[in-house]
């Protein structure tokens, strides 16, 4: 029997979570009333049952304060039934976003503000978050990329990888985003902007790359950086971060960031027991000539 309960911030895809699940034959169930909890236990656990993979579903929308659900949580664990716990997050910045283009109520500020109903939350699911076997943060993280993590984990029976390394270029004059971790200025390398036939391209396209990389500074940076995030990574996943966003900006986002970063990825790909995805912020922007 495999049980799992997702729970997780409102707005960070536990019901997406829930949806990739059951596509996988999970048998799901969200939001059960708190005092049935028990009883559903009992009777999926029960010899006989035909049913092998379970998903329930809870949040702070339970009907009794969630504080009585982690307690009937902590009560079937002493009385030897088994589950996991995935914990949806996101950053506050992309969970506001996603309420304002689905316009819906916070559920713990119904007529206040967003943020505050998030900040509420956050603080009362603190503790579910704290014993949670698996935290998929997807402020950055598209709907196939979840799926392909969750196969992985609860039906490829892979381990988890409790750090995501995010690496994103990003254009100065855009603003440094505001979630990245570690920011790394690469304007010190020569800019294909002044360059005619690179101008209208970016660092996806071989011309621009292969610029930026024909310079020794270009190699040696290239080398260090890699260098200095093996050493880091072990370290954040010691201290239990799940998610690590590493920034890498140019003026304008189109040719220098972008180049640095693929190659970043292409350096860190394969190593390590941590999930690698990559993302260029303002590589469709329209480009400026003031770069």
């Amino acid at each position: 029997m495999r049980f799992v309960v997702v729970t997780g911030m409102s707005g960070g895809g536990k019901a997406t979570a829930i949806n990739i699940l059951e596509d996988e034959g999970f048998y799901c169930v969200d939001n059960l009333p708190v005092r049935l909890i028990d009883k559903f236990m009992e009777l999926v656990f029960m010899p006989g049952s035909n049913v092998d993979k379970v998903v329930l579903g809870l949040d702070v929308r339970a009907d009794r304060p969630f504080v009585y659900v982690e307690e009937v949580l902590s009560t079937l664990r002493e009385k030897g039934y088994s589950y996991e716990i995935l914990f949806m997050d996101a950053d506050d910045e992309t969970l506001i976003k996603r309420y304002k283009e689905t316009r819906r109520a916070h559920p713990c500020e119904p007529q206040g503000r967003v943020e505050d109903g998030i900040r509420k939350e956050r603080e009362i699911l603190r503790h579910i978050k704290s014993k949670a076997d698996y935290v998929f943060d997807t402020s950055h993280l598209l709907v196939r990329e979840l799926r392909e993590e969750l196969y992985r984990i609860f039906v490829g029976g892979e381990n988890y990888n409790s750090l995501i390394v995010s690496v994103m270029s990003f254009g100065f004059k855009n603003g440094i985003p505001r979630d990245a971790d570690l920011v790394f200025d690469v304007r010190f390398l020569p800019n294909p902007f002044y360059i005619d036939r690179l101008k209208p391209l970016t660092g996806n396209d071989s011309p621009v790359s292969e610029y930026v990389l024909s310079f020794p500074q270009t190699t040696q940076f290239r080398e260090k950086l890699a260098d200095m995030i093996r050493f880091l990574i072990p370290y954040y996943v010691q201290e239990g971060k799940n998610q690590l966003v590493i920034a890498i900006g140019c003026t304008g986002g189109q040719h220098r960031s972008v180049t640095i970063a693929n190659c970043l990825y292409e350096d860190l790909k394969g190593e390590g027991s941590y999930g690698l995805k990559i993302y260029h912020r303002d590589v469709e922007r329209k480009k400026s000539d003031t770069e």
